[in-house]
């Protein structure tokens, strides 16, 4: 199949369907190769770049979709009547930061590192389907599990979670400290750990990855 046959293809099926669809899916469909899907992929991407066009192809992890350029957002709201975007709070984007780097991570553990309640903005986070559950930790209590969704890879547009920005050293080494301090805390408050004596957390510091 030639490439612009192809692309035809591709937008065709991301138009109708209006949500993100696996590169491979789509590969089977037109019965070509994924490379060859990317080819095309990146093809209607330039397609869509100048500003006269109103939508986008964007990639999120191993899928592609068509979107609505964010410029034009205010005209969809005036004849969808849908709601507006959300707007987050510094505390909200904080906790979504913490979410983002350190997941999967219990409330728990980010409130340890906020050294706040962060109820309200897991809650506001959720409901933007910005975090999802992934499930329970193994430990007493089987708290929550939280990490974030494509909704939130295609709201900060990057493709998967490898694109994030890096952090500097100095607030990399601080989010060290402060997941071993909390995890310590965690573990002690399950009676997982010993607070004295041979063996204990003390003798033993704990080691968490970021």
């Amino acid at each position: 199949m030639d490439i612009e046959r192809l692309q035809g293809v591709v937008e065709s099926i991301l138009f109708t369907l209006g949500k993100q669809v696996e590169i491979k899916k789509l590969a089977e469909v037109a019965e070509v190769s994924e490379e060859e899907i990317i080819s095309a992929a990146e093809k209607l991407e330039e397609k869509y770049r100048p500003e006269s066009s109103g939508v986008m192809l964007i990639r999120i992890n191993d899928a592609l979709q068509l979107c609505t350029k964010t410029e034009f957002y205010d005209y969809l709201v005036k004849i969808a009547h849908v709601k507006k975007q959300f707007t987050l709070s510094d505390s909200a984007l904080e906790t979504l930061s913490i979410i983002a780097y350190k997941q999967p991570v219990t409330r728990l553990q980010i409130e340890h590192i906020r050294g706040v309640s962060c109820a309200h903005s897991i809650d506001k986070l959720l409901e933007y389907d910005l975090i999802q559950e992934l499930g329970r930790l193994n430990a007493p209590g089987r708290p929550l599990l939280f990490g974030t969704t494509d909704e939130f890879l295609r709201s900060f547009g990057v493709k998967s979670l490898e694109d994030l920005p890096e952090l500097n050293e100095d607030r990399m080494e601080d989010f060290r400290e402060e997941a071993e301090i909390e995890a310590r805390k965690e573990m002690e408050e399950l009676g997982l750990l010993e607070e004295d004596g041979p063996g204990s957390s003390k003798d033993n510091p704990i080691k968490v990855g970021i």
